[in-house]
């Protein structure tokens, strides 16, 4: 048993509020536990230049940390983003547009602003699994008002953290197991429990496939659990 009082196979509570923001075109509050994130969703008519004429759309993503989103105060990235903010802003933005069919969208581009209003381990992870119910919600607003003959999502894209704590596998770590994980992995997959992405580290000892096998299983169970979470939100 956790020190949450969950199994080693149990996510934290999962919550997904959606159209908390008036003005974009979709928008959700996710909570995993006490890692709670915003994500927005903006419609461009414009594409990037490298993109113009290529009659297909983009989908890009930013993600911040508010200044107190952590126990100590982080100072605002003013000057640019460091690396590790770069790192998990591709990484969304990769999982989310393997998601959709950008050719459905032809010139058209959406930003996914993540933001991070309290972290508990899992930040990266919780923007993706929100911000695809962001992404989702204003592409259908676009079929709504006539922009877009239908949704182009392929499959639902959701992602998880799990780790080796205490030589256990667990699912969903929160910030006091990640911060002493001895192996620490991110899985973003599929509905359809295709891969979209997985980053795995050895942060204490190194770990065999077994281990390995024992923490994908775990991920495929949390990602299909988020997924319901998400179409819950999505149709309510």
């Amino acid at each position: 048993m956790r020190k949450s009082s969950r199994n080693a196979e149990d996510l934290r509570e999962i919550e997904i509020i959606p159209n908390v923001n008036l003005y974009a075109e979709g928008s959700c509050l996710i909570k995993c536990g006490n890692t709670h994130v915003l994500c927005t969703a903006s419609v461009s008519p414009e594409v990037p230049n490298w993109l113009k004429g290529g009659n297909r759309g983009w989908i890009t993503a930013e993600y911040s940390l508010l200044p107190r989103a952590t126990q100590t105060r982080v100072s605002r990235e003013t000057k640019g983003v460091n690396g590790r903010t770069a790192e998990i802003q591709r990484l969304i933005g990769r999982s989310l547009r393997a998601a959709v069919e950008l050719t459905e969208m032809p010139e058209m581009c959406v930003q996914v602003d993540c933001d991070v209003l309290q972290a508990d381990g899992g930040t990266r992870t919780a923007s993706i699994t929100g911000g695809f119910v962001a992404l989702y919600l204003a592409l259908q607003k676009m079929v709504k008002d006539g922009r877009l003959p239908r949704n182009p999502v392929r499959e639902y894209v959701a992602a998880v953290s799990c780790g080796i704590y205490e030589n256990e596998p667990l699912l969903d770590l929160d910030y006091e197991e990640d911060s002493h994980a001895g192996a620490d992995t991110n899985f973003v997959l599929t509905e359809n429990g295709k891969i979209v992405e997985i980053q795995a580290t050895a942060e204490g000892a190194v770990f065999g496939e077994a281990e390995f096998e024992k923490l994908f299983r775990l991920a495929k169970k949390g990602i299909h659990e988020l997924i319901m979470a998400q179409k819950k939100a999505i149709n309510a």
